[in-house]
């Protein structure tokens, strides 16, 4: 584990390998260790970098808003710090928001994206709605916000099939500082809608989707790459396609990060 102060806040991270670099973005209540298997993996051929967002694993709170600009922001810190200027980003569901801002404020700095489990839209308003009543809740009630929220990232068949390492990720969720959730809901709720780097072309882009996702409705996550050149995944699964389908997303990914 490695630090750097961002904004006087500190931002923790991992490096691993050697090789064409590799971003690893966690999602929303997630943090870095959760990819401690795809590190192992990808690090012996790839300069893998992990890296806790804001608010989330051992990376401070910086606000009370944390924007996915701001995230993106200190990626590049770190990225800097280490003296590498180009970068594959993977970015899990908020990690991907994290991904599209940086692609957008540093589009010379980035030589793929994977949106896994992600979407370039921004929130409806009745997405927003459900921030703000998120907000409410786990200010009334975080540990049942946390642990209600983990076990809805998962398509129901594998809740069951699951439950072990459903019950690990609520650990790590549960560690979330509540100024980390609420600062990450506001952000991720005032997000801009970034579509337009789907159809630029500006670098290959893989989408990611589960048909069963409860998070991200399927048909709409589908709307975004009309008439694009982006690569699609489908699996049958929910939110959280690196653990649902993780022995075939592997080598997806390999292929993707080859190419």
């Amino acid at each position: 584990m490695k630090n750097i102060a961002y904004k006087n806040t500190k931002i923790s991270y991992t490096d691993s390998g050697e090789g064409n670099a590799i971003v690893l973005l966690h999602g929303f209540l997630e943090n870095k260790k959760m990819w401690q298997e795809y590190v192992h993996l990808f690090s012996r051929q790839y300069r893998v970098i992990t890296i806790d967002l804001l608010g989330h694993g051992e990376s401070d709170c910086l606000g009370y808003v944390h924007t996915m600009e701001e995230n993106a922001n200190a990626v590049q810190e770190v990225l800097a710090s280490l003296k590498i200027e180009k970068a594959i980003i993977l970015g899990h569901s908020m990690g991907g928001y994290v991904g599209l801002a940086f692609a957008e404020l540093y589009p010379k700095n980035i030589q793929k994206l994977v949106l896994l489990n992600s979407t370039s839209k921004e929130d409806s308003a009745e997405k927003k709605l459900n921030r703000t009543r998120a907000i409410k809740a786990v200010k009334q009630n975080y540990v049942s916000f946390v642990s209600l929220a983990i076990a809805n990232l998962f398509s129901e068949n594998n809740r069951t099939r699951l439950a072990d390492e459903i019950e690990k990720i609520k650990e790590q969720a549960l560690k979330t500082p509540l100024q980390g959730i609420i600062a990450s809901l506001e952000g991720m709720k005032i997000r801009k809608d970034r579509e337009v780097f789907l159809h630029e072309n500006r670098f290959p882009v893989l989408l990611v989707l589960g048909k069963k996702d409860p998070v991200l409705n399927y048909e709409d996550s589908l709307s975004q790459i009309e008439d694009t050149t982006v690569e699609l995944v489908l699996f049958e699964d929910g939110h959280m396609s690196q653990i649902e389908n993780k022995e075939e997303l592997k080598p997806i990914l390999q292929e993707f990060f080859g190419k």
